[in-house]
């Protein structure tokens, strides 16, 4: 019987093993790098990958992520996988049993008055695109979802609480929003000059305007707190400064005007106030505000509601207008107002000597004693003027600025003449979306200010026509000038 023939055993290829695990690492990088180009290429609402606006420079954005790979899947899991599994729903509410909510401040009346340009043109698409030169991002409301296209990126969290404050009114009036698109900007200046674009007026959002532009108010974000600053939003920072303003009667205030900011923001204004520095001589104390040094100390000296302790409180714009204007009135003392070039939303609302005192910006340390010299002769009636003022600024509550929002936007949507569709390149942000790119302070500060829906309509916007615009501005302008010839009048009785 023959010996069968075994092959010896093969043994294992020495080349295979490196080869898998060179195609593994290949394939992990190829997709890393995939990954990382993809995210590379998306821009976010909390400023990755986007360069600072061409018309404000500041330092770019720094993030925290621990490596390339960490943010990129930060990137994708916000940006991507998040909305679509989001798990919040909200319905539209039931209008049969909607309760009226009154009827809208006068104020209000300027939505028609910043929309009047496009009053008789519409809004077009082309509108939109050349105001597309100017804006930080583009807003979409689609079927009660929110997109954003990104273009620039905004000075610390703005863009975050802005588009934050647009998802809660999508919370607080559900399926009342209409389809809108919209060009916004988060800078300070209004860019869109009535001179300049006569024209073709462009549409387009931003914090403050003047009566030479056509850009239109909208709520600014420290509304729904500003967490670099540490002040909290608005209903309970309102809440502490009113707290705080009542710690002191009038009679036990300080018979001193008080300012306290930052005067180192290219503001002519605030500059000029830093000489009228001296208790005795032009009844002011003007502060520096080093917020590097607040932060250190962990914002314990810049608390709004311990700065109350003054019968009078100065407002002076900075490089434009300045969020601090509603803290400022919200302390009840008189406020005195040096004349303002910016105007906000809810500003266009106040009435010289019914609100605030206004101040010469030519004459500024003379007129500010003025005020506190007829202050403390007046106590009863300056203190009028400045509880009048904090209840306006009480009026002005959340739900008051939801109402402008939603009218704004209602009035704004009338007059496109197109259906707003998301561009290919927007992304859908959603609250949890958002919620994943804040860091833990800016997450604290948006869940405080998380809306809910209404149990009532807005406020009746047709009922609140009152005044003409031009009828007030013509009284406010009248009423400003006979108090310069009272200044005028008693600063040649000092000098005889």
């Amino acid at each position: 019987m023959g010996v069968s023939y075994r092959p010896p055993p093969r043994r294992p290829s020495n080349v295979l093993p490196p080869f898998i695990a060179l195609s593994l690492f290949s394939l992990s990088a190829l997709l890393l790098y995939k990954v990382d180009d993809f995210a590379s290429r998306t821009k976010t609402v909390a400023g990755h990958n986007l360069d600072p606006t061409p018309w404000h420079l500041f330092p770019p954005k720094t993030f925290n992520e621990e490596t390339r790979y960490a943010r990129a899947s930060k990137i994708i899991q916000c940006s991507y996988l998040t909305c679509p599994y989001a798990t919040e729903s909200i319905q539209g509410q039931d209008r049969s049993r909607s309760r009226s909510a009154g009827v809208c401040p006068e104020f209000f009346t300027w939505i028609r008055r910043d929309l009047e340009p496009w009053a008789r043109t519409g809004i077009s698409s082309t509108h939109l695109m050349e105001a597309k030169r100017f804006a930080a991002f583009r807003v979409v409301i689609s079927e009660g979802k929110l997109y954003v296209d990104f273009y620039y990126a905004c000075v610390q969290s703005r863009a975050m609480f802005t588009i934050w404050g647009l998802l809660q009114l999508l919370r607080r009036y559900p399926g009342m929003v209409p389809d809108v698109d919209l060009m916004f900007d988060c800078m300070d200046k209004p860019s869109i000059n009535s001179t300049e674009h006569a024209s073709m007026p462009l549409p387009l959002f931003r914090y403050c305007t003047t009566a030479e532009h056509f850009d239109i108010a909208f709520p600014d974000w420290s509304f729904w707190g500003w967490p670099e600053t540490n002040i909290k939003p608005w209903d309970e920072e309102f809440r502490d400064i009113k707290h705080g303003s009542q710690a002191l009667s009038w009679s036990k205030k300080l018979p001193y005007a008080y300012w306290k900011g930052n005067p180192d923001v290219d503001s002519p204004v605030r500059t000029e106030l830093l000489n009228c520095n001296h208790s005795s001589m032009w009844k002011a104390q003007v502060m520096r505000q080093d917020w590097a040094e607040e932060a250190r100390a962990g914002y314990e000296q810049s608390k709004l509601s311990n700065q109350c302790n003054h019968r009078y409180k100065i407002y002076a714009e900075g490089y434009a207008w300045s969020v601090s204007l509603k803290y400022i009135i919200s302390c009840g003392s008189l406020s005195l107002i040096i004349s303002p070039k910016y105007e906000d939303f809810f500003s266009r609302g106040l009435f010289p000597m019914r609100n605030y005192w206004p101040v010469s910006s030519t004459n500024i340390c003379p007129s500010i004693k003025y005020a506190v010299n007829w202050g403390n002769a007046n106590p009863s009636e300056a203190e009028a003027i400045g509880k009048r003022g904090q209840d306006f600024m009480e009026d002005l509550s959340m739900d008051r600025v939801y109402d402008y929002m939603y009218h704004l936007i209602m009035e704004y949507s009338k007059l496109q003449d197109f259906k707003p569709i998301p561009s290919s390149s927007a992304r859908e942000v959603c609250v949890d979306s958002l919620l994943c790119f804040a860091d833990p302070k800016q997450r604290q500060f948006l869940e405080r200010s998380t809306a809910s829906a209404s149990k009532g309509a807005p406020c009746n916007f047709e009922a609140a026509r009152g005044m003409r615009v031009t009828n007030w501005i013509k009284q406010k302008e009248k009423a400003i000038q006979d108090l310069r010839k009272k200044e005028m009048l008693s600063a040649e009785t000092w000098s005889d």
